[in-house]
This record gives C-alpha cells, sequence and structure tokens, in this order.
C-alpha cells in the first residue's frame, strides 16, 4: 500500500499524489495518459467550473477547482517523467509572466485604468511573441490566423475575433449598429429558407451567430456565459415543467405545453 500524504492542505501533497497515481505501484490509467489524452478533460474541467461559478456553489467551486488544478498537475509530472518539465518550470514561468506583464506593479509603469493595463497586456505579449520568433531564427511560421486556440468553444472564439479586429479600428461603431448587423443576418437567413437553400440557411445561421457574439461586446458580456447561463435555464424550466404535468408529457398538446412552460418560468423566476 502506498503511503497517504498527512498534509493534504499542502501544495505538495497534490504532487507526491500525482507521483505516486504515475509511479511503478500506482495506477494503470492515470499511467496510460498523455498530454494528447488528457487535453478533453482540462477543456471539460474548466467548463464545469465555469457552472459551478454561475450556480454560485461554493462547494461546487471547491471541488472543481481541484479538478482543473489536477490536470495541470498531471500535466507537469508527464513532462517530469520525460524529463522535459515539471511543476517548478510551470510555476516560475506563469510567476515570470504576471510579473513582467503587470509592469504597474512590480516595475515604474503608471497606467490610469483597467483599459490602458490590457493595452500594455497586449504590447508586452507581442513582443514576448517576436521574441520568441527570433529565438527560433526568424523561421516560426505565419499563419494567417487571429492566433487562438483551435479547441476554444466557437461562440467564445466568435467573439475574441471581435476583440481582435476592434484593435486594429474594424468594427461597429456601437451597440445599435453591431445589433443592426444581427436582424440583417436574420433577414438573409428567412430568405434562404423561403429558397429552401439549405446550405445557404447554414451560411446564414452561422452569421447570425457570430453577428450575436460581437454584440455581447459592447456591453461588457461574455457571449459564450450568456448561452451558458440560457441553457441551464431552458435546462430547469423543461424539468419543471415535467414535475407539473399531471399526465404523460410527451402526449400533452402543444398548447398544454406552452401553459407549463410559462407556469414553470414564474415558479423558478420566484426562487
Amino acid at each position: 500500500m502506498n503511503p497517504i500524504p498527512s498534509q493534504r492542505r499542502d501544495f505538495s501533497a497534490l504532487v507526491e499524489v500525482v507521483k505516486t497515481l504515475r509511479g511503478p505501484t500506482g495506477c494503470p490509467w492515470d499511467k496510460e495518459q498523455t498530454h494528447q489524452t488528457l487535453t478533453r478533460y482540462a477543456i471539460e474541467e474548466a467548463f464545469e467550473l465555469a457552472e459551478a461559478i454561475d450556480e454560485k456553489d461554493q462547494a461546487a467551486m471547491i471541488e472543481e477547482l481541484g479538478d482543473l488544478l489536477l490536470q495541470v498537475v498531471l500535466h507537469a509530472e508527464i513532462g517530469r517523467q520525460a524529463g522535459q518539465f515539471d511543476i517548478a518550470d510551470v510555476i516560475e514561468s506563469i510567476c515570470d509572466k504576471m510579473v513582467r506583464r503587470h509592469p504597474h506593479v512590480f516595475g515604474d509603469v503608471s497606467v490610469k485604468n483597467s483599459e490602458q493595463v490590457l493595452r500594455n497586456w497586449e504590447q508586452i505579449k507581442a513582443a514576448e511573441k517576436a521574441h520568441l520568433r527570433q529565438d527560433f531564427g526568424g523561421q516560426a511560421p505565419q499563419k494567417e490566423t487571429f492566433g487562438l486556440p483551435p479547441d476554444l468553444p466557437s461562440l467564445m472564439m466568435s467573439q475574441k475575433i471581435g476583440e481582435k479586429t476592434r484593435k486594429a479600428n474594424f468594427d461597429f461603431p456601437d451597440l445599435q449598429t453591431a445589433f443592426s448587423k444581427v436582424k440583417e443576418e436574420v433577414a438573409e437567413f428567412e430568405k434562404a429558407a423561403q429558397d429552401k437553400d439549405f446550405s445557404e440557411m447554414e451560411h446564414e445561421l452561422g452569421d447570425i451567430l457570430f453577428a450575436a457574439a460581437q454584440v455581447a461586446r459592447f456591453f461588457d458580456a461574455d457571449a459564450e456565459q450568456s448561452l451558458r447561463k440560457s441553457n441551464r435555464r431552458f435546462e430547469k424550466r423543461y424539468f419543471e415543467m415535467q414535475k407539473m404535468a399531471k399526465s404523460d408529457f410527451v402526449t400533452l398538446p402543444a398548447e398544454e405545453k406552452e401553459r407549463l412552460w410559462q407556469a414553470a418560468k414564474k415558479v423558478l423566476s420566484s426562487q
């Protein structure tokens, strides 16, 4: 039997637990994992944390933060075993980055507001990337992309693309104009639907979603989070109306389902 760390509130205890899990007498599943096989879990854990935050569920936040931290330590342990890097390298890297990108905190740069902080952040980030290209002899391939992680949820990526183009002064002037674009895309979708042009309908549906993500930027909303909250609201209302049904829900007429839907909305809005 492997020893159990006694001081389990210490970060070092988690590192030791993961070393044991991937050690000679550890867990077969954990020992089989690679950076590639773990990628999906990091994404899933991030979204589960976001849901816990949305629900204001502190116990769930503690659990999901732990799950996300586990992913960091697992990847670091895989790197250590391969002789590439370890958790100390990860910690040092993020500490250095935070110090480097906050010269107004750790240096003598002065800022007036968050907007200036973000502007400085982007400038420093761009300089870091340029330096990295020099380190590789200027041979880093130049792709025609915005440099966003390809595994980002599409709605989140749409909003981030808008944030990138805004910095190049290619953007809507205001919220109303941005929302007008949504209505324009809806009209184009309706035209494609009338023509029963399914390929064009798919095209215009994508344009509607992209335009809606840009609207979010104009009142400091997060399109991905807004949709996640809508999904959760729908889920709650749907199962509430099923509980209210006095007969088989599937066989109820549309009018009765609509009545139950409105009743469920009313019940949940009062909670």
